[in-house]
C-alpha cells in the first residue's frame, strides 16, 4: 500500500475513542502505518484513494486466545462430542505427530481465517512442542501474513505417569521450558508501540503443569517485562480438579502463585465465582471469552456481564480450531452476544458493547493502547466492511454490525499495510496453503 492513503467517505466510522464517536460519511488519513486524522472532509495531495463508500469502517478486531496448531484437526471423529478432558486426551497423540510444518502451515491458515474476519491482532498459546517444532515456525507465518502476534510460549510438563492429562511423549522438562522462554522472548519480543512481535509465558493449563512452574513462570516473566497467560475456570471438571488437587477454588490458586495482575489474562474463566471476578476487577488481570469454544465443549457461558460491570478488562478469542471448529472473530462476537442475551436478558448486551468488547476491549487485555481505536496517533489497524451485500440489505443501522451484517471483511490494513483486499488475502499464496494444509491432514488421518 501507498505510504500515505486515504480511506474517504466512509458511511459510518465507528472509532471506539474515549467519547465512541461514530462518524458520518466519514475519512481517515494514515501515514505511515499510523493514523494522523479521522473526521469528516480530509485531503492530502499526497494520498492514494480507497473509496470506502457503502462500508461500515472499523478498528481492526482483536482475538485474546488461539491455538493455531490446531486447524490440522478440525471435526476430529471421537473428539466431537467429548467434555474437555476427554476431547484432550483424544486429540494429544494426533498432535504428538506433528511437526515444525506442520506448525506453520496451521498457524498461516489460522491467521488468514482471522484476518478475513477483519482481525489483525491475535495471541496465540502454544504449548506443544514435537519433533523439533519450535515456537519460531508461528512466528514466521506471522511474519508472512502480516499479522501482529502475541505468541505465548507454552507449556506442559506432567505427563500421565506423574498423574497428568497428556502422554510424556508431549510434555517436557521444566528448566527447558524456562530455558526456551527465555530464548524466545529475546529474539522476538518487541516492546515498542507498533510492535508486530509480542511474546508472552504461558503454561498450559494448572492440570499440566507443577505448582513450581507457574511460580517460577511469573517470576520470569515479571523479570522480562512481558505478559503472561494460561488457561482456567474452564468448566465443572477444572473447578472440581482444583478443589481436589489444591484445596482451593482456581481464582485463589492463581493469586497464590503471582497469577493475577494487569500483566495477566486468563482464558474461559467461565466458572469464576463472584469472589474470583471481584479479584480479577481488583487486580486488572485479563480475561479472554471464547463462547464457540465453550459452546462445543459444553463448558458453559461464562458471566461476561458481571464481569464488565465489576470492571475486569474482557477481550474475544476464537480458541483452538479443533474446539470451534473455526477462527471466525465477527462469529465469535455474534455467538458472545446472543449467550448474553439468552442467559441474562436482550437488554443487558447491546452490538455496540460487544463490537468494543471484540476490538478495543480485546487490545486492553492485551496491554495495548496503540491499537483497537481509530483516531490520530494509533496504529492503521482498520477493517473496512461491505454493507451493500445481502447479509446487510435492508438494515437501517449499519454499525449494529453483529446483528445484520457481513462475516468477512472487505479491507483490512494492519500497520497500513492492506493485508486483505476485496475479501481476499494478499500476502500469501492461499491457494498453496491450503492445498499443503490438505495434504498434511490426510496424512495424519492415514496415520491414526
Amino acid at each position: 500500500m501507498h505510504r500515505c492513503f486515504l480511506i474517504r467517505n466512509a458511511d459510518v466510522i465507528l472509532t471506539m475513542d474515549d467519547d465512541r464517536q461514530e462518524i458520518k460519511s466519514g475519512d481517515i488519513l494514515v501515514r505511515n502505518g499510523v493514523i494522523t486524522a479521522v473526521g469528516q472532509g480530509l485531503y492530502d495531495d499526497d494520498a492514494q484513494i480507497v473509496d470506502a463508500q457503502g462500508c461500515l469502517v472499523t478498528p481492526s478486531l482483536v482475538n485474546t486466545h488461539h491455538h493455531l496448531y490446531q486447524t490440522l484437526t478440525r471435526a476430529v471423529p471421537g473428539a466431537q462430542d467429548a467434555l474437555l478432558f476427554g476431547w484432550l486426551k483424544t486429540l494429544y497423540p494426533i498432535w504428538a505427530g506433528f511437526g515444525p510444518e506442520h506448525m506453520r502451515i496451521s498457524a498461516l491458515v489460522g491467521l488468514a481465517e482471522l484476518a478475513l474476519s477483519g482481525c489483525s491482532t491475535t495471541s496465540d498459546h502454544l504449548y506443544l512442542y514435537p519433533n523439533g517444532a519450535r515456537l519460531d515456525d508461528t512466528i514466521e507465518a506471522a511474519q508472512a501474513i502480516g499479522m501482529r502476534l502475541h505468541a505465548t510460549r507454552g507449556s506442559m510438563s506432567i505427563g500421565e505417569s506423574a498423574g497428568g492429562l497428556p502422554p510424556d511423549s508431549l510434555v517436557e522438562r521444566e528448566e527447558d521450558i524456562l530455558n526456551d522462554c527465555i530464548r524466545v522472548i529475546d529474539a522476538f519480543h518487541d516492546s515498542n508501540p507498533g510492535a508486530m512481535i509480542r511474546v508472552g509465558v504461558a503454561p498450559c493449563s494448572p492440570f499440566s503443569v507443577s505448582r513450581e512452574l507457574m511460580r517460577d513462570s511469573a517470576i520470569l516473566a515479571r523479570d522480562k517485562g512481558v505478559m503472561m497467560h494460561t488457561h482456567l475456570a474452564e468448566n465443572d471438571e477444572d473447578i472440581a480438579y482444583s478443589l481436589e488437587k489444591f484445596g482451593m477454588r482456581p481464582g485463589q490458586y492463581a493469586e497464590e502463585l503471582g497469577w493475577t495482575g494487569p500483566d495477566v489474562w486468563h482464558a474461559h474463566c467461565v466458572k469464576l465465582d463472584v469472589d474470583e471476578v471481584a479479584l480479577f476487577a481488583r487486580t486488572g488481570t485479563g480475561v479472554a471469552h471464547c463462547p464457540c469454544s465453550n459452546c462445543r465443549l459444553g463448558s458453559g457461558i461464562a458471566p461476561v456481564r458481571g464481569m464488565r460491570d465489576a470492571g475486569v478488562h474482557v477481550g474475544l478469542g476464537v480458541d483452538g480450531s479443533a474446539s470451534n471448529d473455526t477462527g471466525n472473530l465477527v462469529v465469535e462476537a455474534r455467538t458472545a452476544l446472543l449467550l448474553q442475551r439468552v442467559s441474562l436478558g436482550a437488554d443487558k448486551m447491546s452490538p455496540r458493547e460487544m463490537l468494543e468488547i471484540a476490538t478495543r476491549g480485546g487490545a486492553e487485555v492485551l496491554g495495548r493502547d496503540d491499537i483497537g481505536r481509530l483516531e490520530a496517533g494509533k496504529r492503521a489497524d482498520i477493517a473496512l466492511w461491505d454493507m451493500s451485500d445481502i447479509e446487510a440489505a435492508g438494515s437501517w443501522d449499519p454499525a449494529a454490525l453483529l446483528l445484520a451484517g457481513p462475516t468477512r471483511v472487505r479491507d483490512l490494513f494492519i500497520e497500513g499495510r492492506h493485508v486483505v483486499a476485496d475479501s481476499r488475502v494478499t500476502t500469501i499464496d492461499m491457494g498453496m496453503t491450503i492445498e499443503t494444509q490438505t495434504r498434511l491432514a490426510k496424512a495424519l488421518i492415514e496415520k491414526v
